[in-house]
């Protein structure tokens, strides 16, 4: 297009904007006025997209990072043909593809935004996808808005960029001065975010982001950068166009105070349609999957920590399945995922300690059809919670391990504890959480998540426990093993991880004393078995829980949910880490939180009132 055309298709993005969330009577017309320019450089003569196959490995990538301004989105995907007038005006309502904030469930969008400063980190990983992966010459754009770059995030993702020479990727921030209840930190200046981003390693370009021919020019220049990303500063006005909103105070995210007033200002509506440039002929380079993956084995009896497994077993993956990559917060020694990198070096990514980026990753890259494992502490994943939460909105289907949890990884004291991972997990939307007690347990359930849907974290532990399951035992997911049962048990203990071996050993203690309990390896938290665990309270009257986490949300709270439905309620008693811990030695650890043998069995004998007074 033309500069006139392109003004002109602008104003038909604010017009469409302020229609919208008129109709809506609810959004944020003013943040996507501010943007419009950007927006109708982009699409008429920069994007490569064809709009009727949005999964064409050739496309170009669009990231709304400021997903409030999801009106000048929806405008712009009516502008171009995705969507007609009639569902523009569905805008926010029941039922509506075109929600308040973007998400996939519009084909078109790569990611749910809206919980700002997550644009960019996920844009990073698609475009190392494109660099690495798919190895096509796609161009990944994202559009910020000027307060989300107070997110710490946010510069993650600009160094890591930077590392990894994304010169495919272009930051398109809107500098409108403005935020939720004010001026942003820098206001206009410009050349504050050039400085920083210009540290971190980007090319940066500064242009008047109401002067299309300017934008054009900064686009054309970002592509034909190489070896860095490029981030176009734009100065706005928010508001722009419409002289009673105009960089005023006080607008964000509602309606105009007169749609129709606004509308006229602004030229009335518009129909002007654009043909998006079709993307070029590309194939993805993803590599067959085989139907068999050879899982490394362990005997029974031998020592072996489950990270161990879990390292092995996903290099045995990697090799079997050539779309499984993995991701690693610079702990891969730890996390054992190091044993895939060395094998498959071309689909690891290194991402430092910058657990939001790893997370935000990973959600990039399964968005382009691979399927990422990404492992750190269990500790360090709380700070990328809000991405995991975003994630699971978006549908993005991420393998998630934490190692190195509970009390039990012993004298390195309770900052490297992971206690709250449990709870934090399974409280996501469609999740699955694993536990494993044992190595080849471990080892099939890290290829099971591979197939799953959504949301999967596997729980690791740092030392090493007896192996009690052979090879070729199966562990389906939503599945438990019980390992002890008889006609006489008293009671049923419910444990998994590290907790399983110390069950059992206290299940031997109290047979010698004559007292029988039935054992549960509850290596499934989410989805639980719960027919098994309904079997087991009708059969023994009493559930008792042992866990190495906290006794909020965990174990303890999944074995309740099965008798939530009105039936009659077992007993149930919580054994858990109820204290601060410091630091001693595994076995001290587990023995101060009352969850080891020893604890366990006293619980028992005190549960069958069997406790020898002394």
């Amino acid at each position: 297009m033309n500069s006139r055309e392109l003004v002109e298709l602008a104003q038909q993005l604010r017009v469409d904007s302020v229609r919208a969330s008129a109709a809506a009577g609810s959004g944020h017309p003013t943040s996507s006025m501010s943007a419009a320019d950007l927006m109708a450089v982009l699409l008429a003569n920069h994007l490569r997209y064809d709009f009727d196959r949005p999964d064409h490995p050739g496309n170009d990538r669009f990231v709304l990072s400021k997903g409030h301004a999801s009106p000048l989105l929806y405008s712009a995907y009516k502008a171009a043909g995705a969507i007609d007038d009639a569902e523009l005006l569905t805008f926010r309502k029941l039922g509506s593809r075109l929600e308040g904030h973007p998400t996939p469930r519009l084909p078109w969008v790569e990611t749910a935004t809206g919980s700002l400063g997550q644009g960019l980190p996920v844009g990073v990983g698609i475009a190392l996808a494109g660099k690495r992966l798919d190895r096509t010459d796609y161009r990944v754009y994202v559009l910020c808005g000027d307060s989300e770059l107070a997110e710490g995030s946010v510069w993650e993702a600009a160094e890591h960029a930077s590392y990894e020479h994304l010169d495919n990727l272009t930051a398109i921030v809107d500098v409108n001065r403005l935020g939720q209840r004010g001026p942003t930190r820098h206001g206009h200046d410009l050349d504050a975010y050039a400085r920083r981003f210009q540290a971190f390693g980007w090319h940066t370009i500064e242009v008047d982001g109401h002067d299309v021919d300017a934008i054009d020019r900064a686009y054309g220049e970002a592509l034909s950068t190489r070896g860095q990303p490029t981030a176009v500063l734009a100065r706005t006005l928010k508001g722009k166009g419409v002289e009673g909103v105009q960089d005023r105070e006080g607008l964000h995210g509602k309606p105009l105070p007169d749609a129709d007033e606004a509308i006229a200002e602004l030229g009335g509506p518009r129909n002007l349609r654009v043909y998006v440039q079709e993307p070029p002929t590309a194939r993805l380079l993803h590599a067959v999957r085989e139907e068999h993956v050879e899982l490394p084995r362990f005997d029974r009896g031998d020592e072996v920590a489950t990270r161990d497994a879990y390292g092995k077993a996903l290099a045995a993956l990697g090799t079997g399945r050539g779309d499984v990559v993995a991701l690693d917060g610079e702990v891969s020694d730890s996390t054992r995922s190091e044993a895939f990198a060395k094998e498959h070096p071309e689909r690891f990514f290194e991402c430092y300690i910058a657990e939001q980026q790893m997370v935000a990753g990973a959600v990039g890259i399964a968005s382009r059809g691979w399927v990422p494992y990404a492992s750190t502490f269990a500790a360090f994943l709380t700070r990328a919670y809000d991405f995991i939460r975003m994630a699971s909105i978006s549908g993005a289907g991420i393998n998630l391990v934490g190692s190195h949890a509970g009390v039990a990884i012993g004298q390195d004291g309770p900052s490297q504890m992971g206690l709250e991972d449990l709870a934090m997990f399974r409280a996501v939307h469609g999740s699955t959480v694993l536990y494993p007690c044992d190595a080849n347990q471990t080892a099939h359930l890290v290829a099971a998540m591979a197939d799953l849907d959504g949301i999967r974290y596997l729980r690791t532990s740092r030392g090493k426990s007896q192996v009690i399951y052979g090879p070729d035992e199966e562990f389906p997911v939503g599945g438990c093993k019980v390992l002890r049962s008889s006609g006489t048990d008293r009671l049923t203990l419910v444990a998994a991880g590290v907790t399983v071996p110390e069950a059992l050993a206290a299940a031997d203690a109290l047979d010698r004393e004559g007292i029988q309990v039935r054992v549960i390896d509850l290596y499934s938290v989410k989805p639980v078995d719960r027919l098994t665990l309904r079997q087991a309270a009708e059969e023994t009257g009493c559930l008792v829980t042992v866990e190495d986490h906290h006794q909020e949300g965990g174990l303890g709270d999944a074995v309740l949910e099965p008798f939530l439905d009105g039936r009659p309620m077992p007993r149930l008693v919580r054994l858990a880490v109820r204290t601060m811990p410091g630091s001693a030695a595994p076995d001290q650890q587990l023995h101060a939180a009352g969850i080891d043998a020893e604890s366990i069995a006293a619980a028992v004998q005190l549960l069958v009132e069997q406790a020898v007074v002394r």
